[in-house]
């Protein structure tokens, strides 16, 4: 395994809130032995947190966006020392902050997730800014707030691949199904992940991984209060990223979504260092 420079950034909130729900799970995956699970891989490691803009308003929307801005200059930083940005969030919406950072050039999206994250304002009716995450990073709405985060440019729909996802909202179904996203089941072998991925990387330099952990299995565990029952295995994930590496680099990772109330075994806190690593190797 090749030794890797792994700059680590902390985003630990959910829905503006710090250290709740979701947002306990960055730091929870730090103090639990993530950075010396790195480390005995042969990874160097730096740690750093992000927070809200002082004297600034904490709203769900606002702070989100606040907080994508300062993580494209972390991104951008950390791609400046030649090191691999693996961003550990609360929040999926965390992406557009990571895809901003990344700079110049068309990137492609490599999305596990047991939700689409394609609602849109007009389309939600849980009005959860999450849940609109993958439709931001898309360009199909926020895009005022999105183009306050240095260097974001929307992802062309057909340069994501999404996979896993099984838990739509209708109108986020039919969103899908119209958009140029590529949505692959949970059941799809690897070799239906590798095509995909070879096609998005005849147009793009780079992919961005992200990784909601309740894209897993029920039986690998429970990531959070969304988790549906039937989700792809570890052993699955592992491959595909693997697989993705291989055919496209990948120039960042993202790690969100896990809430350690719902793993008190530990489970998914050990699947999540085995994500981090594959993530930081797969190039």
């Amino acid at each position: 395994m090749p030794a890797r420079d792994v700059g680590i950034t902390l985003l630990p909130y959910d829905s503006a809130r710090r250290g709740e729900r979701m947002g306990a799970g960055p730091s929870h995956l730090v103090s639990h032995g993530l950075t010396e699970r790195m480390r005995s891989a042969g990874h160097t490691t730096s740690v750093a947190e992000l927070a809200p803009t002082g004297g600034a308003w904490i709203a769900e929307i606002g702070t989100a966006f606040d907080l994508d801005r300062q993580l494209a200059a972390s991104v951008a930083a950390t791609v400046a020392r030649d090191a691999f940005p693996l961003i550990l969030a609360g929040n999926c919406i965390s992406s557009v902050g990571t895809l901003g950072g990344l700079g110049d050039g068309p990137t492609g999206v490599l999305w596990f997730d047991a939700h689409g994250d394609f609602n849109t304002p007009e389309s939600t009716v849980g009005g959860f800014l999450d849940g609109m995450a993958l439709a931001v990073a898309t360009g199909r709405c926020w895009t005022g707030l999105a183009a306050t985060v240095p260097g974001f440019t929307p992802v062309a729909e057909e340069n994501v691949v999404l996979v896993g996802a099984r838990d739509l909202d209708p109108a986020e179904a039919e969103l899908l199904r119209m958009s140029g996203v590529q949505h692959l089941p949970t059941d799809a072998p690897v070799s239906r992940v590798a095509a995909a991925i070879e096609d998005v990387a005849r147009r793009v330099h780079r992919l961005y991984v992200h990784v909601d952990l309740d894209v897993l299995d029920a039986t690998e565990g429970r990531a959070n209060g969304y988790a549906g029952a039937e989700g792809i295995s570890l052993a699955g994930l592992l491959e595909a990223i693997h697989t993705a590496g291989a055919r496209c680099p990948i120039a960042a990772g993202a790690i969100t979504a896990y809430d350690p109330a719902y793993d008190p075994d530990g489970r998914v806190c050990a699947a999540a260092f085995e994500v981090a690593l594959a993530l930081a190797v797969a190039r």
